[in-house]
């Protein structure tokens, strides 16, 4: 709930209203204090007897403001403002004195809109706890006042007073626990919004009981029957096709939470039956397309999927036209996403759509040598309203031996392996020589070639870059036996894992290229490595040594510190910031859980009420869009060294919805009527 902002009416030429007050005389035993004043449940505080001294010496000088009394039960006259002026004269009259007849002059308030004002106007002077602000707008909702009228009388917007009427519905454990300070204003809100009322006591229990506000119980409840606009089917069906389809939108009462849409059921049509409409363009090409906004299709056994290529499987051509391809894949995919998002034509959308599919399929057909596309899957995605996967026919493997004179079909061929040339080996002395021997002129010829290698960096330079780029890009020659150098290597390649195409797909790219340089120049690894500028060795240098980098955890029971501390030392020297090339997308963040989401819109400072009640798919997208607007990435991705392992956690900042007039979030502050409000309060009355 905001602060409350009371309504200012500009301005004009209408003459002020002036009220004349009912002014009266009564006895001081017929003067009680209003059950509705927000402070008749607080024992006599500390400055009373001074209060009754002064009234002993210096007479009444303020009138209380008052009621009449109802039934029997209640003193014929309530005090509304002037508690503690009746409990300092109720201790007069124990100490002998003065007695019940004693005098006392007090303003008669007979209309309730004027009731409602005097119970607030007394919290000018004396902080007031929110809660009994809370408690005070439902005792005035069951003497029959409504919204309209407090808002009037009190000259605040009616939607404030509902956002109060709505945490007056809190059972009064609730709002003990709030007055206690076991549970926050935010926390009030969010319970509020549960319609049992039973789970909201037994919730606010727990919480008084000091065992912590059970905020999941609320938040999975909400998630488990809350659709919101950011739902990926949204993207293709916008507010007004929802609409107009007959859906059903709710707005939260507090303004925190993103609006729910109540029928998911017509979104879902709604995005089936535009999707539909973009796949029938390529059914008439004789594609099976299956469209789905819920489980996956079952599809044939016999389908592979088309996806990414990584560097090498591709000649150089083929790689040039897949990379051409998946550019202008993206651009069309960018330009489907803003077509959406300006909803001003809807067959402009559907047209760009379908350009940007027909993209996808291209990337997948150039990536895998022309092979057809015969099915795909459409499912919803966000900025693009679809997402398309592509599969094609398996391909028979080879068959060995010839298979009845049939002729059996065949994979597509791939182009020859490059044949790199050859230097001539020297031939050892073997004649007359022994095993032994043999070992020991090879053993004094290798640490002969130590020490000459010790002696020339330059050299050792160009024989190590050969060995880690035959290992990590040509991929020949592992064997140990095979090499001068004994130095093994592997790239980091993972099962499981992606290519990164910002990170280690740029890096990969670097090193396909270079492997063309080197098969065009007709040389040995060595001496075109010998040949390359030094700036050109050192950065092929560093990007093999970057590919060979592994600092993989597989279970968090299986940590290498040492290699860890060697990414730490790496990453100061080289000033790593991945947030430079990437910022976390939909395939990390899906891997996480809900609280983790949650806590990087903290960690990143966009911390939002309304992203508590996402489902983890529509929490997926709003991180991944909140932190590439920031430049942000978690901390754990940068390998950064710290002493303290919490330095990284950032606490909770306070909200300034959680305030009311600058109060904190346990509910204590002030609950002031201004002048402006008094204005409107008697033009009501009027």
């Amino acid at each position: 709930m905001t602060d409350l902002v009371p309504v200012i009416t500009p301005l004009d030429d209408t003459p002020a209203v002036v009220v004349d007050r009912d002014e009266r005389t009564i006895r001081l035993g017929d003067l009680g204090i209003a059950p509705e004043n927000l402070r008749f449940n607080e024992p006599p505080d500390d400055d009373i007897p001074t209060l009754a001294s002064t009234i002993k010496a210096a007479g009444q000088l303020q009138r209380l403001t008052v009621r009449p009394g109802r039934g029997k039960k209640e003193q014929p006259w309530m005090a509304l403002d002037g508690r503690r002026r009746r409990l300092a004269l109720g201790l007069l009259r124990e100490a002998g004195v003065i007695d019940d007849d004693y005098p006392v002059t007090v303003y008669v308030e007979i209309d309730p809109a004027r009731q409602a004002a005097a119970l607030l106007l007394t919290n000018t002077a004396a902080p007031v706890h929110v809660a009994d602000v809370i408690v005070a707008i439902g005792r005035m909702l069951k003497t029959r006042l409504t919204i309209p009228v407090i808002a009037r009388a009190l000259g605040y917007a009616e939607i404030e007073i509902k956002r109060l009427a709505a945490l007056a519905a809190l059972p009064p454990v609730a709002i003990n626990a709030l007055k206690s300070g076991r549970m926050t204003l935010k926390q009030a809100r969010l319970l509020a919004r549960l319609p049992n009322a039973d789970e909201q006591a037994e919730i606010a229990e727990v919480a008084l009981s000091g065992h912590g506000f059970q905020d999941w119980r609320i938040v999975e409840r909400l998630d488990a029957s809350r659709v919101t606009p950011h739902d990926r089917r949204c993207a293709l069906v916008g507010e007004a096709a929802y609409a107009s389809a007959g859906g059903r939108t709710e707005v939260d009462l507090f303004g925190e939470l993103a609006p729910v849409l109540l029928d998911p059921d017509v979104l879902t049509e709604a995005w089936l039956k535009r999707a539909r409409g973009i796949a029938a363009v390529f059914e008439a090409e004789g594609i099976a397309v299956h469209v789905t906004a819920g489980r996956e299709p079952d599809l044939p056994e016999d389908l592979e999927p088309l996806g990414y290529v990584y560097g090498g499987v591709l000649n150089d051509e083929e790689m040039a036209r897949y990379r051409a391809q998946r550019d202008v894949w993206r651009e069309r995919a960018d330009a489907a996403a803003q077509a959406l998002a300006e909803a001003s034509d809807p067959e402009a959308a559907d047209a760009a759509l379908v350009a940007m599919i027909r993209a996808k399929i291209e990337v997948d057909r150039t990536g895998s040598r022309g092979r057809a596309v015969t099915t795909m899957v459409m499912s919803p995605a966000s900025p693009t309203g679809v997402e398309v996967r592509c599969y094609s026919p398996e391909e028979p493997e080879l068959e060995a031996e010839d298979s009845g004179g049939e002729e059996a079909p065949t994979r597509a061929v791939a182009p020859p392996a490059y044949a790199p040339p050859e230097v001539e080996a020297p031939e050892p002395e073997t004649d007359g020589v022994n095993h032994v021997l043999h070992a020991v002129r090879t053993d004094v010829a290798t640490r002969g070639l130590i020490r000459a290698l010790a002696d020339d960096p330059g050299v050792a330079l160009v024989a190590l870059i050969a060995r880690l780029f035959t290992l990590l890009v040509l991929r020949t020659h592992v064997a140990r036996s095979d090499s001068a150098l004994a130095i093994l290597a592997t790239g980091f390649n993972p099962p499981g894992g992606r290519v990164i195409e910002t990170l280690d797909g740029e890096v990969r790219q670097r090193l396909d290229q270079r492997r063309s340089t080197w098969e065009a120049s007709g040389e040995t690894v060595i001496a075109w490595v010998h040949a390359l500028p030094h700036g050109e060795k050192m950065a092929l240098l560093a990007e093999l040594t970057a590919i060979s980098l592994d600092v993989r955890e597989e279970r968090t029971t299986l940590i290498r510190r040492r290699a860890r501390a060697e990414a730490a030392e790496l990453a100061a020297l080289c000033g790593a910031d991945i947030t430079l090339h990437w910022t976390p997308d939909a395939p990390f963040l899906q891997s996480h859980s809900k609280p983790l989401l949650l806590g990087m819109l903290t960690a990143m400072g966009a911390e939002d009420e309304r992203a508590t009640s996402l489902k983890k798919t529509e929490l997926v997208d709003w991180v991944a869009e909140q932190a590439a607007s920031r430049s942000w990435a978690p901390i754990g991705l940068s390998w950064a060294a710290t002493d303290d392992p919490e330095a990284s956690d950032v606490e909770d900042e306070a909200d300034p919805e959680d305030e009311l007039d600058d109060a904190p979030d346990d509910g204590a502050g002030e609950f002031v009527v201004t002048p402006a409000g008094e204005a409107a309060l008697t033009s009501a009355a009027a």
